[in-house]
């Protein structure tokens, strides 16, 4: 009996498995910028998902665990929020230090600005105003370390953008991740409404620079996805456990004796 009980507790376990950053080489989190918080990340039907609320802001945030300077090639609803094209490995990212941390808070417009990332309705979001909707919903991550060569003649590579230092990140459980398969919706995610994206928000001010950086292979060393949707519809779709109403021991309004019926 005892056997049983805590089997049937480590499935319990596993269905209901949270986390606040996600990945191996690189820790991803989501952070709602109007409250401060870092969202909580749920595994379900072998995917992360993250709940937004519409109109806040948001940002990924990354922390380099590889060892050495690594590449974040990041996408929102299919689109490289560096260069605005629709996302492939072999793009323009961020390259960051061993143990760096940095967030990436919207579409970058130029080396000194960028659009912020904010929770949307689908059809006012970046990816469907640029007719690109059949992504929406998903932040991607494809890392990439570093080739690091022998003392030689310098080798000609690519110009990345480079994101400047920021605070160290808060402690976070780390998970592994799986990639996205190239899959159409499913006739549940078709079915909901106010399906949440990512608009291009109002410009702020965000620092960054140029750097060389030659990638160990043309294959990312880490693929991360995390889908995001509203919270009532992660509800529906099961991601999120629905909430048990608690039971009242005064369910009755509090008042004075009535008259008996006539």
């Amino acid at each position: 009996m005892l056997t049983r009980r805590v089997a049937a507790t480590a499935i319990l376990l596993c269905l209901s498995l949270q986390a606040h950053a996600v990945g191996a080489l690189f820790d991803v989190q989501v952070i709602d910028r109007a409250t401060g918080t870092t969202l909580p990340l749920y595994w379900h039907n072998g995917r992360w998902w993250v709940p937004g609320k519409p109109g806040h802001r948001y940002a990924v945030a990354l922390t380099n665990r590889s060892g050495g300077r690594a590449l974040a090639v990041v996408s929102v609803d299919g689109v490289n929020v560096v260069s605005g094209e629709t996302a492939a490995h072999d793009q323009a990212g961020y390259v960051l230090s061993r143990g760096q941390f940095a967030q990436i808070t919207g579409w970058r417009k130029d080396l000194s600005r960028v659009a912020a990332f904010e929770f949307t309705a689908l059809p006012e979001s970046y990816a469907a105003r640029t007719g690109r909707p059949n992504n929406v919903g998903v932040i991607g991550v494809a890392v990439f370390r570093e080739h690091v060569r022998l003392p030689a003649p310098p080798a000609v590579s690519r110009q990345e953008s480079s994101r400047d230092a920021a605070t160290p990140a808060p402690p976070a459980e780390a998970s592994a991740s799986k990639s996205e398969d190239a899959e159409g919706q499913s006739s549940e995610a078709r079915a909901r409404e106010q399906r949440l994206g990512t608009g291009h928000g109002q410009n702020e001010r965000s620092l960054t620079s140029y750097t060389d950086f030659e990638r160990a292979q043309s294959t990312p060393d880490e693929l991360i996805a995390i889908h995001y949707d509203s919270r009532d519809n992660l509800i529906a779709m099961g991601v999120i456990p629905r909430p048990r109403p608690m039971p009242n021991p005064f369910p009755a309004t509090a008042g004075f004796v009535p008259d008996p019926p006539r």
